[in-house]
């Protein structure tokens, strides 16, 4: 990155100051959700958002003039923990008065289908019956393709998406038991999905040695599912793809890509 005359900053979302040096002479910031999920845990009152607003504030201080902050692709007043702080965070930046804000909700990673499919282990998964707590329909994005439409919202000249909330989605939308066919096809074995309750979920799984607090926190993404959060009819990915003649990577080619390798 440096090779190609890029300035490297170093900050810590729990150094303010280290932001605030960081942010210094930037017109904008493409701020990242923070990956610290164990602060959601537990029904948090205050979780993730903490960091956020934390690198918020520090970029009002330096004078940044539009954040473009990357949200999840679930619905304004969603079921699932992951999104909890997503949506507090976008509600602080909405009551911003002196910063032209942009909320990109980025679309479910194709490369995120194990997390969904009950912890499918890549390595040496041999379960026949996958345990989830629900179901529905997920619009799948490839990171590639929401590397590509992102940059080229970062980098538009105009003020066109400036006070914007849109998502950048798939617009082909597949389930999870949809993925465990393309598995079983390209595994040449049976797999199967069992939906169970939330209550089962947080057992099995917990009992297969995972942190309960986590396990907990996850579950509730499957209410999201069942309530078609995840499916979405959005435009702009598709939009910004063929501005670039750039065609959309199917999950079926990364679960493919993802096993073989």
């Amino acid at each position: 990155m440096k090779e190609q005359g890029l300035v490297i900053r170093q900050s810590n979302y729990d150094d303010p100051d280290s932001m605030l040096k960081a942010f210094n002479g930037c017109t904008k910031l493409f701020l990242v959700s923070t990956p610290c999920i164990q602060l959601d845990f537990h029904d948090a009152l205050v979780g993730r958002e903490r960091h956020h607003i934390n690198a918020i504030q520090a970029a009002q201080k330096a004078g940044v003039e539009h954040i473009y902050y990357t949200s999840l692709a679930f619905a304004s007043e969603s079921k699932a923990g992951v999104m909890r702080a997503h949506l507090r965070t976008e509600a602080f930046l909405k009551g911003l008065a002196d910063v032209k804000i942009t909320i990109i909700r980025e679309g479910l990673y194709n490369e995120s289908w194990p997390l969904y499919l009950g912890y499918y282990s890549l390595d040496n998964d041999a379960r026949s019956e996958i345990f989830t707590a629900g179901d529905g329909l997920i619009s799948w994005t490839a990171i590639s393709d929401l590397g590509l439409a992102t940059a080229l919202v970062l980098a538009d000249p105009t003020a066109k998406y400036a006070g914007r909330t849109f998502y950048l989605s798939n617009l082909r939308a597949n389930s999870l038991k949809d993925i465990t066919s393309m598995i079983s096809k390209f595994k040449k074995e049976e797999i199967r999905l069992k939906a169970v309750s939330r209550e089962d979920y947080v057992d099995f799984y917990t009992g297969m040695g995972r942190n309960r607090g986590s396990v907990e926190w996850w579950s509730t993404t499957y209410d999201a599912l069942e309530k078609n959060e995840c499916n979405i009819s959005d435009t702009t990915l598709q939009d910004l793809l063929l501005s670039k003649g750039v065609k959309h990577k199917p999950i079926e080619e990364t679960i493919k890509e993802m096993l073989d390798a």
